[in-house]
């Protein structure tokens, strides 16, 4: 159990996040990745493991997308979108998988990691103060693990991706970059994302009008100038390897 005091203001979803509020946002994460976290409560912490539970849970759902008989409106749809991009899909998989190898051969360090901070998890209060919530994963990776949401298309507009870097990290200051375990959280996230709207879809009737807008969020990761996108073109490893 989680408790949390009640912040009444709008996400970075709702409202754009000032110049002032990005550099708010890198000095925040520093100072959680920086955080001396007890051992005892380390031991209760998850660790990063590159586990491929959603890789497989996609590779399942593209292979029954090809037998399954659907009646529901919304899970056809899916279907119909998986089997048009299933070789990108594949890729995608393929790519997460390859860094995931890579970084286990690898002992990064790890460090305490909030897991899910897009602009949806950062509230900005009526007097204008900066909050951080949803702290129900912490995660100890990789900075990459947080980091690949600065830039990466999920904080919101107002800004560039270039902008909310230059901005970011005007407040986290100076740090070294994995471009491999970077190329790698933001595959993943992409593939997480489809992995969790295909269990809704397929799996449930619930959901009612969400349906549609889950279906609407997944196939989004694909439009031009979004976060697959991005990835592709942030992926340095491509041209490294």
């Amino acid at each position: 159990m989680i408790l949390y005091p009640f912040v009444e203001g709008h996400n970075g979803y709702e409202v754009d996040l000032s110049d002032r509020h990005w550099g708010d946002f890198g000095t925040a994460l520093k100072s959680i990745h920086t955080a001396v976290v007890p051992p005892a409560l380390i031991r209760r912490i998850q660790h990063e493991t590159y586990s491929p539970q959603w890789r497989e849970i996609v590779k399942t759902f593209l292979e029954r997308v090809e037998d399954d008989a659907l009646d529901d409106l919304v899970a056809v749809k899916l279907a119909a979108f998986l089997k048009a991009r299933r070789d990108e899909i594949l890729d995608l998989v393929g790519r997460a998988e390859r860094l995931a190898l890579a970084l286990q051969a690898r002992s990064p360090e790890f460090i305490l990691c909030h897991s899910d901070i897009h602009a949806g998890n950062i509230l900005i209060d009526a007097n204008d103060a900066f909050y951080i919530v949803d702290w129900d994963n912490p995660i100890l990776a990789p900075k990459e693990r947080d980091l690949m949401f600065i830039g990466g298309g999920l904080g919101g507009a107002g800004h560039t991706a270039q902008e909310e870097e230059t901005l970011f990290y005007r407040g986290y200051g100076q740090t070294q970059i994995d471009p491999i375990a970077l190329a790698y959280y933001r595959y993943e996230r992409i593939i997480q994302d489809i992995a969790v709207y295909c269990e809704q879809i397929f799996l449930t009737n619930e959901g009612g009008e969400d349906r549609e807008q889950s279906l609407r969020y997944l196939t989004s990761n694909f439009l031009p100038n979004s976060v697959l996108e991005i990835a592709y073109k942030s992926d340095k490893t491509l041209r490294e390897g």
